[in-house]
C-alpha cells in the first residue's frame, strides 16, 4: 500500500479558490463584517451565514448568539461542508475570562468494531466513508445548545430564526455549491432522501443560481428551536435516524444518541513569542502539533532569516510535528497522548534537526519525556466571532468530506457525517487525506476519532486579541500555523497574512505542497534545499478576527470570494 496523498485528492479536500491578495472587510465583501458600532464583529465562510450573525447582532445578542447562528446558517447554505449531522470543536473565551474547550465531535457507535470495513481479509474504504457504515454520532446540536444556554443573550429561537428562514424560503446555490453538487452526483444519486433534495426530477445537480429549498431541514431547525438538544438527542429525529440504519443495514442506533455527551476538553496552552496560544487538545491533533510546530519554530529568529530559508524551516517542523501526530494522537480516552509533544524542551531537541542547507529525509515520530505516564486527559468550516463583552469564539465544523455520508436522512433533512474514515481503520493505511495513522487511532466503540480541527485563540497580556481557525483536512494546521507566523513574526496586517503563499507538509507522503502564487526564486531554491515540491493551486479557507489599537478587524479567505464569481 503506498502512503501517500495524490495531488488530485488534495485539491479536493481543501477549498480550492482564485488567488486574491486584496484586502478582504466589512466594505468589500459579505464574508467579514464589524457591527458599525464596532461592539462585534463576524468572519465565516458563506455571506449568508455572515449575515445571520449580524441579524441577530442586531437585535442584542453577543458574540455567542452570532457564533451559533452562522453555524446553523452554514448547515442550510454550506451543507457540503457543515451541519447538524456533523461534529465541531469550540474554544470559547467567556465574558468572565473563563476558557473553555467544547468537544462536540462524532463517536463511533457502539455496534462498531476494529475491522468493521475489512471484507473477505481486504479494506474496503468506500464503507468508511459513502452510506450507513461511514457516520459517527453527531455532536455539534450538543455544543450550539450549551453555548446558548451558557453564555447566549438571546432565546433559542432568535438564534434559530435567520437558519430557519433559509432553509425554508430558499437560497441560491453558488458556484463552489454547485462543483460540490456537480462533483458527487453519481454518489448522491444513491440515496433517495438526498437525491429528493440535492438532485433534479432527472437525477441532475442543480446549478450555480438555483434556488434551493429545503423543508425538512426548516422543520427539524424549528423542533430544536423550540426543544433545543433534548430533540435531537432523545426525541423523534434519533428513532427517524435509527430506523433508516436498520434499513440500511447501518450501525447507529437511537441509544447511540441518548448517550453522547459533549465534554468539556482542558485547552492546549502555549508561548509564542510572549503571546499565548490556546488550542484545543485531543481528539483533536489541531492545538498539539500547532503548539508543537510554533515551539520548534521558536528555536529560529523567523524576522533575520531569508524568504527561503523560513519557509525552508516551516516546513521541516510541520513535517516533524505531523510524525509524531501518526504515531502518536488519538482520542485520549482510548490512547496515552503525551502532553510533553508541546513541551519546549521537547521541541527544543527536535529543531536541533533541522538544518538551514538541506532537508531531513529520516523523520520519525520522537519520545517525549515521560511519554508513558504524562498523558492529556483521557470538508469543514470554520467561524471567528467575538464582541467587546469579552465573548470570543472559535468553532470548527465539519460533516468531512463532501456532503459527508452523501446520506440525507428522510424527513429530518440532515446530511450525516463521514467521520468514521477519520479512524485509522488498518494501522499505516492513509485515510482520504492522505493521512496514516497507529493503534492510537483504531475505531472502537464509543471513541471519538482523530481530528486536524484548530479553533485557536491568540492571548496578549491575558487578554483575547486573535480568534482563527481554517478548513481544509490537515491543512487546517499549517494554514492557522502560517497565520499566526504572519501576523506575530512579520507583522503584516491580517489580510496580507492570510493572502500569503502557504506551504504544506504532512510527512506521508514526502511532498511538499506550494500554492502556485509563490515565486519562481522560492519555488527553486526550496527544490535545492532538497524539498519534493508539488503544486497545488491557491487552497484553504481561514477566518480571523483580531483586535487592533483601531479596534476589530475581521477577515475571512481572501481566495474565496473571486473563486465565487469564476
Amino acid at each position: 500500500m503506498r502512503h501517500f496523498l495524490p495531488l488530485k485528492v488534495l485539491q479536493l479536500m481543501v477549498t480550492v479558490c482564485v488567488f486574491c491578495s486584496a484586502v478582504v472587510c466589512a466594505e468589500m465583501t459579505g464574508y467579514a463584517r464589524v457591527t458599525q458600532d464596532g461592539r462585534a464583529a463576524v468572519a465565516t465562510v458563506q455571506p449568508r451565514a455572515t449575515e445571520a450573525a449580524m441579524a441577530v447582532l442586531a437585535e442584542g445578542g453577543n458574540a455567542i448568539d452570532a457564533a451559533v447562528a452562522a453555524a446553523l446558517a452554514l448547515g442550510v447554505v454550506d451543507g457540503h461542508n457543515s451541519g447538524i449531522g456533523g461534529g465541531c470543536f469550540a474554544v470559547v473565551h467567556w465574558a468572565d475570562g473563563t476558557i473553555e474547550a467544547l468537544d462536540g465531535r462524532e463517536t463511533a457507535p457502539m455496534l462498531a468494531s476494529r475491522d468493521m470495513y475489512v471484507v473477505d481479509g481486504q479494506l474496503n474504504r468506500e464503507l468508511s466513508r459513502t452510506g450507513a457504515l461511514a457516520s459517527g454520532i453527531p455532536g455539534s446540536v450538543a455544543v450550539y445548545d450549551y453555548m446558548l444556554k451558557k453564555g447566549g443573550a438571546l432565546k433559542r429561537e432568535a438564534v434559530y430564526r435567520p437558519a430557519i428562514a433559509l432553509a425554508e424560503q430558499g437560497f441560491a446555490i453558488d458556484q463552489i455549491y454547485a462543483e460540490r453538487l456537480a462533483r458527487n452526483r453519481d454518489v448522491l444519486a444513491r440515496f433517495s432522501g438526498t437525491a429528493e433534495v440535492l438532485l433534479d426530477d432527472n437525477g441532475q445537480p442543480w446549478p450555480a443560481g438555483h434556488k434551493l429549498v429545503q423543508p425538512e431541514l426548516a422543520k427539524t431547525y424549528k423542533q430544536l428551536a423550540q426543544q433545543g438538544a433534548e430533540y435531537f438527542y432523545q426525541g423523534e429525529l434519533a428513532k427517524r435516524v435509527e430506523l433508516w440504519m436498520k434499513a440500511n443495514n447501518g450501525l447507529i442506533r437511537q441509544s447511540d444518541f441518548a448517550r453522547y455527551q459533549m465534554l468539556k476538553r482542558t485547552p492546549v496552552r502555549s508561548q509564542y513569542r510572549g503571546y499565548e496560544v490556546v488550542g484545543f487538545g485531543p481528539p483533536s491533533s489541531g492545538g498539539v502539533h500547532v503548539a508543537q510546530i510554533l515551539n520548534i519554530l521558536q528555536s529560529f529568529d523567523l524576522t533575520k532569516l531569508s524568504e527561503l530559508q523560513r519557509y525552508h524551516v516551516t516546513a521541516e517542523a510541520m513535517k516533524l510535528a505531523f510524525a509524531d501526530r501518526a504515531f502518536w494522537l488519538g482520542d485520549p480516552a482510548f490512547a496515552d497522548v503525551p502532553k510533553n509533544l508541546i513541551s519546549e524542551t521537547y521541541a527544543a531537541s527536535l529543531s536541533k534537526t533541522i538544518a538551514l542547507d538541506g532537508t531531513n529525509k529520516a523523520v520519525t515520530h520522537g519520545t517525549p519525556a515521560k511519554a508513558e505516564i504524562n498523558l492529556f486527559d483521557k470538508h469543514t468550516t470554520h467561524i471567528a466571532v467575538a464582541d467587546k463583552a469579552g465573548n470570543w469564539v472559535a468553532i470548527t465544523t465539519t460533516v468531512n468530506t463532501d456532503f459527508g455520508s452523501k446520506v440525507i436522512i428522510p424527513g429530518t433533512g440532515m446530511v450525516m457525517n463521514n467521520q468514521m474514515d477519520d479512524f485509522a481503520a488498518q494501522p499505516g493505511v492513509p485515510n482520504v487525506y492522505g493521512l496514516v495513522g497507529s493503534e492510537a487511532n483504531g475505531i472502537a466503540p464509543g471513541k471519538r476519532p482523530l481530528s486536524s480541527m484548530s479553533p485557536t485563540l491568540l492571548l496578549k497580556d491575558g487578554r483575547p486579541v486573535m480568534t482563527l481557525g481554517a478548513a481544509g483536512g490537515p491543512t487546517i494546521i499549517t494554514q492557522v500555523v502560517q497565520a499566526l507566523i504572519n501576523t506575530i513574526d512579520l507583522q503584516l496586517p491580517l489580510a496580507q497574512a492570510l493572502s500569503a503563499a502557504r506551504i504544506h507538509h504532512q510527512w506521508r507522503p514526502d511532498a511538499l505542497y506550494l500554492e502556485k502564487s509563490a515565486s519562481l526564486e522560492l519555488r527553486g531554491g526550496l527544490h535545492k534545499l532538497g524539498h519534493n515540491m508539488k503544486d497545488l493551486g491557491p487552497y484553504g479557507s481561514t477566518q480571523a478576527i483580531a483586535f487592533t489599537k483601531e479596534g476589530f478587524v475581521a477577515v475571512s479567505e481572501p481566495r474565496l470570494e473571486q473563486r465565487n464569481r469564476r
